[in-house]
């Protein structure tokens, strides 16, 4: 199986949650201080962070924001 790590690398709002978490561990805080207990939810999956955040009435680039700026300055 082939993996592409672009897809893991490069956070946009159509990444899917699942993989967010498989990939970025350290997202899933960010996730759970706001009330989004995506990681263990059944949708995880399928949802991307935009789903996930229309969802739960949240500002999808405002959500992006958070979470690439823990993801990227955890790699610095």
């Amino acid at each position: 199986m082939k993996i592409d790590f672009d897809r893991c690398d490069t956070i946009t709002a159509d990444t899917n949650i699942g993989d967010l978490v498989l990939w970025h561990p350290e997202t899933a805080e960010i996730l759970f201080e706001i009330g989004m207990h995506c990681p263990g939810c059944p949708a995880a999956g399928a949802e991307t962070i935009r789903d996930a955040a229309e969802v739960h009435g949240l500002d999808a680039d405002s959500l992006l924001e958070q979470i690439c700026r823990k993801v990227y300055a955890s790699k610095s």
